[in-house]
Order: C-alpha cells, then structure tokens, then sequence
C-alpha cells in the first residue's frame, strides 16, 4: 500500500481573504500596463493591456494613503549601463564572456584532453568553459567568487553538479532494470518505464540527470546534498540549496506515485463534468456532495462519501473542490474503501492504490527518509531548499512530496521551495491549487517559476508513446502561462505576505514585466518575498544592476572537480549556444563595455570588494 503522510485536515477557508483576491483580481486584469509587459489574450485570459476599471485604483486596486508618495519611491532598474553591470568582471572575464557566447562548441574537449593531458587541460577548462559556468571544485574553492558575487548584491544557489558520465547503452539498463516491477495493465502509458526513453538525458541540456544503481547510491547522493547544504550555509547567511528528487530514490515509485495523483484528480475532473462543472479552472470546480453520492452508489461504491466529507469540514456546504478531494489520499488509511476509480475497459470500479512488495514499501519510506533528513539539515543550517522539477511522469509525486515537506517545514518562514514549469500546459492549475492550500493551512507557500528544461525530450516522448503533448503549443503561449502563474503569485503576497516566488528566468521582458507588477502593488524589495534568479556564467547583466538597486537576487552556483563536472559542461555550452544565438544584446552590451574601458583607459580594472 503506498505509504503517504498523513496530514492534519485542512484549516476553514477565510472568505474575507476569498473576496480580497476576488478584488485584487479584478482590478489587476484591469490595470493599464506599458505596451512592452502588456499580454495579449490566451486561454480565456483577458489582456493586462485593457482599459482601467472605474472605482479601482493601481497596486491592484488597493486604496491607500499616501499614493503619491509610494509612487515617487518605485524602483525602476536599468539594464542598458554596462558600466554597472559588469563591475564586478575584469576585463578578462568579460572577453571570456564574449567569445563563448560567440562559440561555444564543446565536441573538441575530448581531443583536447588527449593532446594536452590531465592537468594542462584542467588548467584550460578553468580558464575557459570551467572558469565561465562552475564555480570551483569544492566549498572552499568556491567561496572567493561567493563573496565577491555577495558584495555586488547576488547571493548563490548552490549545486555540486558532479555526475555520472555514462553510455547511453548503460543508462537503458539502469533506467530499464526496474521495469519488471510494473504491474501489468496498472495504468497510463505516460507513467509506465519504455526502453526507447530509458536514458533520460536525452534531449535534455538545461538540467541534470540521475539514475537508480541502489539503494547506497541513494544514500550517497543523501551525504552529498548535505555536504551542498553545510557549504552553503557556510558561505552566506541567506543561500539556496537544491535538490533532485530522483536522486533520492528509485523512479518506479515516483512513476506509480505520480499515476495515483493524476487519476485521482481526473476522476474528480470526470465527477465534476457529469454534474454540468466542466469547463472551469480547476479551483473553481465543485462536487455536491448529495449528487456525488447518488452517482458513486450506482456505479458500485459502497463508502459513504457524503458522510466522510460533511463530518470532516465544520462549515460544510454541501460541495466539495480540488482540494477537498485530494484530502482523501492523506488520510486513505481510514478511508481505503473511497479510494476506487472506475476501469473503462473492464467496466467497473477498482482500487485506486496497488499492493507494493515488502522490499517496495522500504525503499519508499527510506526515500521519504532522507527527504526529512535534508529538510532538517536546511532548516538547521539557515539554508532554503530549492527542490528542482523533472519530467513530467514524475512531477506529480515530487510536488507532493515537496508539498509534504512545505506542511512541515514552512510554518514559520519558506525553508522548502518547489519548482514550477511553467512551459505545461497544467502550470496555472497547480500554482493556484498549492497557493490556496497553503492560505488554507496556514503555512508559507514557497515557489520558484522556470519556463522548463525537458521540451524536447516530453514531446518526442508523448509522440511516440501516444497521449497527449504535456507542454504548450509555442514559445509565446509558454511566456503567458510564465507571466500568468507570476501574477497569481504576486497577488497573493500582496493580499498576505506568506507567499514567496522566485522568478528564475534569463528573459528581460520578464524581469521588467516583474517589477512592474511589484511598483503596482507596492512590493518592496527589502521584504524578500521576490527573488530573482539566473544561471551563474549567464545573463549578468540582469542579475547584478538587480542586485546593486536592492532587489534579492540570486546565481545557480554548480561546483565540483573538473572531469567530474564535464556533463554538466556539456549541456551549459549548449544551452549557452542556443540561448545566445537570440541574445544578441548580451554581446552588444560585453563589447560595448569591453570599449568603453579601452577608450576610458580602463581596460586594467579590478573588482574591488
């Protein structure tokens, strides 16, 4: 039987906090924004370029005194002065920085490494595609740049990004070996094992990859987080840590897991279409309890699903949401008998959960296990955890588990991050979801938004398999969903300060369109609710005038020896060529700069800090 946490029932639901957003909502669609963060129509959303409501005023229509003078204190960054954005870089880092965002090919490093040897190539890795995205080779080698990256106003998110560089023929046996573990006819094809996508990395350049050898394996990547924990918390007072889930544990639970939670939901999503609901946003959406009942009777349920509801919520309405329904799965070890859902081909209900073996339920739990241990150890340490998302046939298992860990964890201030693709075209739903049971509940909702790393890999793999294509239909529409999910976010911190997000994102338009929404509302930089965030050896000149105008902004630091951190080089120099290719200004800006200190006679400059 799976094995969940169980949860405390969910706290009453605060209708005057329900109406605030309600308004906030209302007014925010109809702020008047600048034609460069307006967005247009998708997906039922009105345009943030439409006409200003009567009645509402800006910062989302909440009344204030002293408007004016709140105004004359907006925060406004400007990216376009080299001399502020590169001051932290000599001159040398700066041309560095230019020639590998002009060539950034990595296919000759394995002929390099023959013809110059070990050392001397490890000497012209630091010097070049090592010196440019890594930051050092172990805790202390890294702190110089730490700081110095600090004293300019960007704090780190650290990462030993140390990996096994394996063939893809190991890696189809590795990622296949537990394939014999899946229950015959359990479920969807998206949340089964297929050799053809057995090597994960395929496809994949903006992340990295783990693979399940045993359970010491697991273990040892344990040892390593935490050592990646003590660094951090070693290095500065206010640092991120982060995690991958499937490094902490074997995949075939977080496939069976991610299953059980998206059949749950769709069966509510069903329910809720054959009482007339469908169509809604999934937050919206509500059971009656007395219709619900009638129709789980004939289909050939024998729980009391009336009765377990209206007995469990003290200002029952009669209806259920989203959220509701998921409660079910917390407390299932009292409830098993509701826990079924229907079986199209054979024409009848079934159990919801399969019987695990003995060894199966162990390595669960020890999995949970060294979650809790690596939560603890960040909350000891002063550190944030940031648990980074992965393909989407695991995703659902590691946002719960993550969501788990907020329960605990984030009482009291964000310790547990989790990460939102934005690029899915199911992003929105789960923001919204999360953010209301955390106001629920009554703990620190924690976010960091990305656009998402496994594109390419999800679609092929959707296609071939045959369900539908996880990810949004282009670029523009993924960027909507980004800036749709920031919004919601934003309102939330707006209405209650409980709500944190990291915008993690190397695009301008939506860093501006970020604080644009942040002088709307009146979000100060120093309250360290908005974080921003870019990859170290990229974007710098987002990141540091960020910084340098106070705004809490951070580096995805990677660190580890330089023949162990090759696949990760690998995939930055990519990621670093593809991204480039449509960032010409980022060029303009180092060359630009690079001449302003040959004309200056600067050329010789040193940081000082």
């Amino acid at each position: 039987m799976f094995y969940v946490k169980t949860v405390p029932a969910l706290k009453r639901a605060r209708a005057d906090i329900h109406f605030k957003r309600l308004v906030l909502n209302r007014a925010v669609r109809c702020t008047v924004t600048s034609s460069s963060t307006a967005q247009t129509e998708h997906d039922g959303v009105r345009s943030r370029g439409g006409s200003e409501c009567p009645g509402l005023s800006g910062r989302g229509g909440r009344r204030r005194e002293g408007t004016a003078a709140a105004a004359a204190n907006e925060i406004s960054v400007d990216f376009e002065q080299t001399r502020e954005a590169y001051k932290s870089k000599d001159s040398l880092e700066l041309l560095r920085s230019l020639v590998l965002s002009i060539n950034t090919e990595f296919y000759v490093m394995d002929l390099a490494k023959k013809i110059l040897g070990q050392k001397t190539f490890d000497q012209f890795m630091k010097m070049t595609f090592y010196g440019q995205f890594v930051a050092g080779e172990d805790h202390n080698d890294i702190k110089p740049l730490i700081q110095k990256n600090h004293s300019y106003g960007v704090g780190s998110v650290l990462d030993y990004s140390v990996e096994e560089d394996i063939s893809q023929e190991e890696a189809e046996r590795k990622e296949m070996e537990y394939e014999n573990s899946i229950k015959e006819g359990f479920g969807e094809r998206k949340y089964q094992a297929h050799k053809q996508f057995s090597d994960r990395r395929g496809g994949v350049t903006g992340a990295r990859t783990y693979f399940y050898a045993d359970e010491a394996k697991c273990d040892q990547h344990m040892e390593t987080f935490i050592k990646c924990i003590k660094a951090s918390g070693g290095s500065s007072m206010d640092g991120f840590s982060a995690i991958k889930m499937t490094a902490l544990g074997r995949p075939q639970f977080l496939l069976q897991f991610s299953e059980v939670l998206v059949k749950w939901r769709r069966f509510f999503t069903f329910l809720a279409s054959q009482q007339g609901k469908d169509g809604l946003e999934a937050l919206e959406q509500r059971l009656e309890l007395t219709q619900l009942q009638e129709f789980m009777t004939k289909l050939g349920a024998n729980g009391d699903f009336y009765g377990w509801f209206t007995g469990r919520k003290e200002d029952s309405t009669g209806c259920i949401d989203m959220l509701d329904w998921n409660s079910l799965i917390d407390d299932r070890t009292k409830i098993s008998d509701l826990l079924v859902v229907p079986n199209v081909e054979l024409g009848k209900l079934e159990p919801l959960l399969g019987k695990f073996t003995v060894e199966e339920e162990q390595q669960m739990k020890r999995m949970l296990q060294r979650v809790d241990v690596l939560a603890k150890h960040a909350l000891e340490s002063g550190v944030r955890l940031m648990v980074d998302a992965e393909q989407t046939y695991f995703q659902p298992a590691i946002s719960r588990l993550t969501l788990e860990m907020q329960r605990t964890y984030n009482g009291e201030k964000p310790v547990i991050f989790n990460t939102y693709q934005c690029y899915l075209k199911e992003a929105y739903d789960n923001v919204t979801m999360d953010v209301e049971l955390s106001r629920r509940e009554g703990w620190h909702f924690a976010a960091k938004l990305v656009r998402g790393a496994y594109m390419y890999q999800e679609r092929e793999r959707a296609k071939e398999i045959g369900y539908e294509d996880p990810i949004n239909p282009d670029y523009e529409s993924t960027n909507r969903m980004y800036h749709r999910c920031l919004d919601y976010v934003l309102d939330e911190i707006a209405l209650n300060r409980k709500a944190n997000v990291m915008v993690a994102s190397h695009n301008e338009d939506t860093v501006k369109h970020t604080l644009t929404r942040m002088n709307e509302l009146g979000l100060i930089p120093t309250e360290n609710k908005v974080y921003f965030g870019q990859l170290l050896g990229m974007c710098d000149q987002i990141s540091f005038p960020l910084g340098q105008a106070g705004f809490p902004v951070y580096k995805y630091v990677p660190y580890g020896p330089v023949n162990e951190v090759m696949p990760y080089l690998s995939r930055r120099a990519q990621e670093n060529r593809g991204f480039m290719k449509g960032a010409q200004k980022e060029r303009e800006l180092l060359w630009k700069e690079l001449k302003r200190r040959l004309a200056s006679g600067e050329l010789l400059y040193k940081p000082v800090y």
